[in-house]
């Protein structure tokens, strides 16, 4: 078939010629590349940002969720964005926000500037992420798109392995001016995916008119930063002062609550509703929010705990990160495959369960300060752990609605566990500052902060206190979202289907 020629029947969805398809795979690829990066190396990158530019842990919190504040509250609204105006069109503008915003950040001369070009990053990620894999699905049709999203699921699982060790080495390397390299190398990758798809590859028709929840992105964006705002403060304190955190909080549980009703009114929601009127769909939400809450808290924290209390560089903490890459990306078909054939709460209650056992077992070996012989075999289980369980959760998401309503729940778990993410940044700071504050003792006069190396060097005995009270802090955190994650598995078990084991009805 030519270039010209039309699609076989039940492809008139389909956009581009046979020639130029391959382009927008490359294209997405790479959009991809950067949303994987930035979202697996940032963690890793914190202790170099706090010491290169003098963060505090709030300013750290606010670069993390500066970014999936936007990402998380407008996903759902880029997504229909899409739709409505072509996904080349808005997938492009995504991206281009997304570059600019990553080269602000590599420029950024002040935590204030960082935290502002992020959170232009997440928005141009909000409009970037899901045109990703929509327009890979529009342009393929349907007896190849298989294949195609099959090479993009590829890509991206060698850049969540590889992002972090190329992000170590070079912080490493470099020394701590080294992440803004993190936020440069999204300048080549977002250039030639949008010189491919303005050069290379055909603008789409817009879709149907249709509404576009404006109203409901922007009462959700407001209600979380309120929300995030009462709980991470602006700094000036280490822990922000009850009455700051119930008057922000309790204004941003106002303004969600107003969102909600906004969302139970309107014909078009970017949340509809009634989808959790399914016991599996909520189940599966729920699940999702506590348990991507508790991996976000630990993952967040624990490189902070390592790299700046134990002596550890970057490149050794991706180093031990990558077993977790590496099982999630083994194990994904394999539990996908249990999930259809024994239903996806075993393998999810399973997986729930071990990524439990891997929490207590970092908090309970954070005081032997050992990387390789104390935190490995817990990342190690770790990645088995959710590898039981992102596949299985995909299957329960996509198996407890109807056909036509796929879409718009893959995106509402997607907005769930980035919603998740951010909540638990936010939430566990001032746990960790309060911990790290209480467990000083006698060095508690000093400037000493968690997750920031002492402008001068301690005496011995406040450095043991110093790394002890690091230790405490992050073991607690550990402790928490082990609770939380053993609770995400008592979800599973309860709204979640489980067939026979022994294959019988």
């Amino acid at each position: 078939m030519s270039a010209t020629e039309a699609e076989p029947a039940g492809a008139a969805a389909v956009f581009c010629p046979a020639n130029r398809r391959r382009f927008v795979l490359i294209a997405a690829i790479l959009a991809s590349s950067m949303g994987f990066i930035d979202g697996s190396v940032i963690s890793i990158a914190i202790p170099a940002i706090r010491a290169d530019l003098g963060a505090t842990l709030a300013d750290a919190q606010w670069i993390s969720n500066g970014y999936m504040l936007f990402l998380s509250s407008l996903i759902l609204l880029g997504g229909a964005t899409g739709d409505r105006f072509g996904l080349r069109l808005v997938f492009g503008l995504g991206i281009g926000l997304f570059v600019l915003a990553s080269i602000a950040s590599a420029l950024a001369p002040t935590p204030t500037l960082l935290i502002a070009a992020r959170a232009i990053q997440g928005l141009g990620a909000a409009f970037m992420v899901p045109g990703s894999l929509a327009i890979i699905a529009k342009a393929y049709p349907r007896a190849e798109r298989g294949r195609a999203i099959g090479v993009w699921a590829a890509a991206a699982s060698l850049t969540t392995i590889m992002g972090p060790i190329i992000g170590g080495a070079l912080l490493t390397w470099l020394g701590d001016w080294g992440w803004r390299l993190v936020f440069a190398v999204n300048l080549p990758l977002g250039g030639i995916a949008l010189w491919l798809l303005w050069t290379k590859v055909p603008a789409d028709e817009p879709g149907p008119v249709r509404h576009l929840d404006v109203v409901g992105g922007v009462l959700a964006s407001v209600g979380l930063l309120a929300l995030v705002y009462g709980l991470t403060g602006d700094g000036s304190d280490s822990v922000p002062a009850l009455s700051h955190t119930l008057m922000y909080g309790t204004i941003g549980v106002v303004i969600l609550g107003a969102f909600l009703i906004w969302e139970a009114r309107i014909k078009a929601p970017m949340l509809p509703l009634r989808l959790f009127a399914s016991k599996a769909f909520s189940g599966a939400q729920a699940l999702t929010f506590v348990l991507y809450f508790s991996l976000s808290g630990v993952l967040f924290f624990l490189p902070m705990t390592v790299i700046v209390g134990w002596g550890a560089t970057p490149a050794e903490v991706a180093l031990v990160m990558l077993p977790f890459g590496a099982m999630l990306t083994v194990l994904s078909s394999l539990s996908g495959r249990l999930a259809d054939r024994f239903g996806a709460g075993w393998p999810i209650t399973i997986g729930a369960v071990l990524v439990s056992v891997a929490f207590a077992g970092l908090g309970y070996t954070a005081p032997w300060q050992l990387l390789w012989l104390g935190t490995l075999p817990s990342i190690m289980v770790l990645g088995i752990g959710m590898g039981l369980v992102v596949s299985p959760l995909s299957t329960a998401v996509m198996t407890s609605i109807e056909d036509g309503d796929t879409g718009v729940a893959s995106g509402i778990n997607n907005a769930v566990s980035r919603v998740a993410g951010l909540l638990a940044v936010a939430m566990m700071g001032p746990v960790v500052t309060s911990v790290f504050e209480q467990s000083l003792g006698s060095a508690a006069e000093l400037a000493i902060f968690f997750g920031l190396a002492p402008e001068e060097a301690l005496s011995p005995a406040n450095e043991a206190l110093r790394v002890a009270a690091t230790n405490s802090a992050f073991a607690t955190t550990a402790y928490i979202t082990a609770a939380l994650s053993l609770a995400s598995a008592l979800i599973a078990w309860w709204t979640l289907e489980r067939k026979p084991l022994n294959g019988r009805p």
